[in-house]
C-alpha cells in the first residue's frame, strides 16, 4: 500500500463572551442567567462515535467518525503497519468519512480531537480489525517502474483471478502523463484467458512523456475473483520516436525514427496459405529476449522446427517474433518462408537488436496472412479502433 496523507479540517472555535469583573455575591449567577456565561451543558467534552468497530469487520467500507456537543479538529486512522488513512471532515466539522475502504485482514487505530464552543478539547481512541479475505486478486503490470519504453506502450494489468466488478477496479485506477494525452481504459481477455484493463493514448505517446500510475487497490472487492489487498503504483517514460515497418508483400523492413526513414533491411515473413502465415496490423515489441528455444510443438506447428535462435524480439504471446534466420537467407526480401516470425540476417537482426526499444510499434501489412493480431495477444490495443476502445471502460 502506499503512502497516504490524512487530510484534517480546521475548525473555528467559538469562545463565550469574556465577562466583565463586579463586586457583591451572585454576580456570576446573574449573568450566566443573561447566557453571558458558561453552563455546565457547554463545558462538558463531546461525544464522538466511531464506525466500525470491534473484530472481525467485513472490509470494504468506509470509516465514519461523528461528533456531538462539539467539532471535529482533527481525525487520524493509522493500520497496524503505521500507515495513514486519508479522509476528509464535513463542513460543519461534525463528520469525518475517509477516502479510503478498510482492507481485509487489517488492525486500525483511530484517533479523534474535539474541541465544544466553550474551548473544551478532548482526544478519544478506537480500534476495530477486519475480516481476512476467503480470496485475494493479485495483479501483474506492465511497464515496470523506471522504464523507457516505445511509443506504443500501453500500460496494462492482468489479475490473477476474475474480475466481476470492473466499475469498482477501473474507478481505482489513477494515470497522469506530463503532457495533455488523450487516452482510455479498456478491459480485454489476455491470451492466458484471464481478466486485463490497459490504458493507450488516442494517438502515439509523444515522445518525453512521463506516466504515472497509481492503483488505489487495496481494500477494493473484485467480485467472485475475491479482494486487493494491497496498492500498486509504477512510473516511465516515453523515450524517441521509432516505428518498425514491414511489408510482407515487399519483404522489407524499414526502420523509421521520429518519422525519417533510417535504414531498410529484406526479411522474409510467414509462409502463405495455412498456419505459418505471419500476423498483420499494429504489434508492440514486447521484450528483447536475445537467444532462446524456439519449437514449433508450443505454437501448434508439430515437429516442424526445434532450435537456438538468436537477436529474438518478441512481438506476440503467441510465438511471432522478429530474429536472425540465417537458414532462410535465400529468401530475404525475395519470398516468405518462415513458420510465422519475421526472420532476417544475422547482420541485420544484430543492428535492428540494438535500435529498437520494447513498446517500439511494428505496423505490418500484407495480403497473405492470418488477420490482424488481437488486442490480448501481446500488446494488440492498436488494432481496435478508437471509440470501440472507449466503449470497453466499466465507467462509459
Amino acid at each position: 500500500m502506499s503512502r497516504i496523507c490524512v487530510r484534517t479540517a480546521a475548525v473555528a472555535v467559538l469562545l463565550a463572551p469574556l465577562v466583565a469583573c463586579s463586586s457583591g455575591a451572585g454576580s456570576g449567577a446573574a449573568e450566566d442567567a443573561k447566557g453571558g456565561g458558561t453552563s455546565a451543558a457547554e463545558d462538558r467534552p463531546a461525544t464522538v462515535a466511531v464506525t466500525p468497530k470491534g473484530n472481525g469487520v467485513q472490509a470494504g467500507g468506509t470509516v465514519r467518525v461523528a461528533a456531538a456537543g462539539g467539532t471535529l479538529t482533527s481525525v487520524a486512522v493509522t493500520d497496524d503497519e503505521g500507515r495513514a488513512f486519508a479522509g476528509e471532515v464535513a463542513a460543519d466539522g461534525a463528520r469525518w468519512v475517509s477516502v479510503r475502504k478498510a482492507a481485509p485482514g487489517t488492525s486500525y487505530k483511530v484517533t479523534a480531537t474535539t474541541t465544544t464552543k466553550a474551548g473544551t478539547k478532548s482526544t478519544v481512541t478506537s480500534v476495530f480489525a477486519t475480516a481476512e479475505a476467503d480470496k485475494v486478486n493479485k495483479v501483474d503490470w506492465r511497464p515496470g517502474t523506471k522504464a523507457v519504453v516505445g511509443i506504443a506502450q500501453p500500460v496494462s494489468l492482468v489479475f490473477d483471478n476474475p474480475v466481476t466488478d470492473k466499475a469498482a477496479v477501473e474507478r481505482q485506477l489513477k494515470l497522469t502523463t506530463s503532457s495533455p494525452t488523450e487516452g482510455s481504459w479498456s478491459w480485454l481477455e489476455d491470451w492466458s484467458g484471464r481478466d486485463r484493463i490497459d490504458w493507450r493514448p488516442k494517438e502515439y505517446w509523444r515522445p518525453g512523456t512521463k506516466v504515472t500510475l497509481s492503483a488505489e487497490l487495496n481494500g477494493t472487492d473484485s467480485g467472485d475473483g475475491g479482494w486487493f489487498v494491497r496498492d500498486y503504483s509504477t512510473g516511465f517514460t516515453v523515450g524517441e520516436g521509432r516505428t518498425v515497418k514491414v511489408d510482407l508483400d515487399r519483404k522489407q523492413l524499414t526502420l523509421e525514427r521520429n518519422g525519417q526513414a533510417v535504414r531498410s533491411i529484406p526479411v522474409s515473413g510467414g509462409t502463405p496459405g495455412g498456419d505459418r502465415r505471419s500476423w498483420r496490423g499494429t504489434a508492440v515489441l514486447m521484450a528483447k529476449e536475445g537467444t532462446i528455444n524456439m519449437n514449433s510443438e508450443t505454437v501448434g506447428l508439430g515437429d516442424a522446427y526445434d532450435k537456438m535462435v538468436d537477436r529474438s524480439m518478441r512481438l506476440t504471446w503467441s510465438g511471432m517474433y522478429a530474429h536472425a534466420a540465417p537458414w532462410n537467407d535465400r529468401w530475404f526480401g525475395n519470398a516468405n518462408k518462415s513458420s510465422g516470425c519475421i526472420g532476417m540476417s544475422d547482420t541485420n537482426a544484430a543492428w535492428l537488436y540494438a535500435q529498437v526499444r520494447p513498446g517500439d510499434p511494428f505496423e505490418i501489412t500484407g495480403k497473405d496472412t492470418k488477420g490482424v493480431v488481437a488486442p490480448g495477444n501481446g500488446f494488440g490495443a492498436w488494432n481496435v479502433p478508437w471509440s470501440e476502445w472507449k466503449a470497453r471502460s466499466a465507467l462509459r
